[in-house]
């Protein structure tokens, strides 16, 4: 595995570099912003901007928007907008955009991929319910076929930016006769459908990014089923093995940690408790070291990824491996970071004595997540357990 990147690769870095430099304003604070309407209008621009250039979706073949990029430029791509904190990973649209790619009809990705690398369409992915989570098997939003239509009911939860999104990526169960793997189908919904409820919910950090979607006698065209009746766990699968190397795991979250420990790194520098500069104490030397090391480990780990894929190596529980890791990793980044700044580490960014901008505590709230989406911690294990290690089930 050469680590090494070309000159035409740290060209391309530098383009970022550039890119960031002139559209990311410094007022930009990642979810704290999308909360209000010009936060959510910036990232929108800056969205289409990145479309233009054909980064959203870059490792797509260059007849769906894409750049035809190789895994390493996308890696190089998703690491310095992490880093520098821009807004290019809230866009759920290329997880799915990707899926359509593999199992989709060449009818379904002209209709849904331009919108998708162009940034102008928006999407949000309906896979939790009440009863269905970490076992995402047994949800039951039914969907019934109706003539040239499927009629669907059912509800949602947790699912990200669908009061903003234009179209939702749902898996609704077709068959209750099968085993509950195989019963699944996956479905395009246009968000604007009649039928469609979308209700707040308020996560722990104050952000409304999550929502319940209850759908209701909602009738969508038949051709809106993705990849075939009853072979939606096999898209589902797929999805989430795309989203595993973005949300709490890949080099989007080793840069990120990066970016919050050299802060964390440059407070210690400067600050003094009992005359003595923070960085001179032992244990929070030793702390910060420990995490350090986590975070070169995750980066690496992703870097294996990209590798796979650039040699045409399918990575199926190395996501997995890379997710676990990585979000775990994030989690002991903010403990540690609330320890060195003690009841500071607990202000909002918009306090009046907040330090590091609020990351610290924004971090804390926000690792909790990463945890869970695209799969818990133990459900990631049991994964690396089945498919790594071949270990039986329990």
């Amino acid at each position: 595995m050469n680590l090494k990147f070309t000159q035409e690769e740290e060209a391309f870095r530098q383009t970022i570099r550039d890119f960031l430099k002139e559209e990311l304003p410094s007022s930009w604070e990642g979810f704290e912003s999308l909360a209000t309407e010009e936060g959510w209008a910036f990232y929108r621009s800056f969205v289409r901007k990145m479309g233009v250039k054909g980064w959203l979706n870059m490792h797509w073949p260059k007849e769906y928007g894409g750049m035809s990029a190789t895994p390493m430029q996308q890696l190089i791509f998703t690491e310095e907008m992490a880093y520098h904190g821009a807004p290019a990973q809230i866009d759920l649209g290329p997880w799915v955009g990707s899926t359509i790619i593999v199992h989709g009809s060449e009818e379904q990705k002209r209709k849904y991929l331009p919108g998708i690398a162009t940034g102008e369409a928006e999407w949000c992915i309906g896979y939790s319910e009440p009863g269905a989570g970490s076992d995402l098997a047994a949800l039951q939003t039914q969907a019934v076929e109706d003539g040239d239509e499927y009629v669907i009911n059912g509800q949602k939860i947790f699912t990200s930016l669908a009061h903003r999104a234009d179209y939702c990526w749902l898996a609704a169960r077709t068959d209750r006769d099968v085993p509950k793997h195989k019963g699944i189908s996956m479905f395009v919904v246009d968000m604007s459908t009649p039928g469609i409820t979308v209700r707040p919910l308020i996560d722990m950090a104050g952000h409304h990014t999550f929502n319940e979607v209850f759908f209701d006698e909602v009738r969508i065209p038949r051709e809106n089923m993705v990849g075939g009746m009853n072979q939606g766990w096999y898209l589902l699968l797929t999805e989430l093995d795309i989203e595993r190397t973005s949300f709490g795991g890949g080099v989007n979250i080793s840069a990120r940690s990066k970016s919050i420990l050299e802060e964390l790194v440059q407070y210690t520098n400067k600050t003094k408790k009992n005359g003595e500069f923070l960085s001179k104490n032992p244990v929070i030397r030793q702390k910060l070291a420990e995490r350090a090391v986590e975070i070169e480990v995750s980066r690496l780990l992703a870097y294996r990824l990209s590798w796979m894929l650039s040699q045409g190596i399918i990575a199926n529980y190395e996501a997995s491996v890379s997710k676990l890791f990585g979000s775990e990793v994030a989690q002991r980044l903010a403990n540690t970071g609330m320890e060195i700044l003690g009841l500071y580490g607990q202000l909002e960014p918009r306090s009046k004595w907040v330090l590091l901008r609020g990351r610290i505590e924004q971090l804390y709230l926000w690792a909790v997540a990463e945890t869970i989406g695209a799969g818990t911690s133990e459900i990631q294990r049991n994964i690396i357990a089945m498919r790594g290690l071949a270990l039986p089930r329990g």
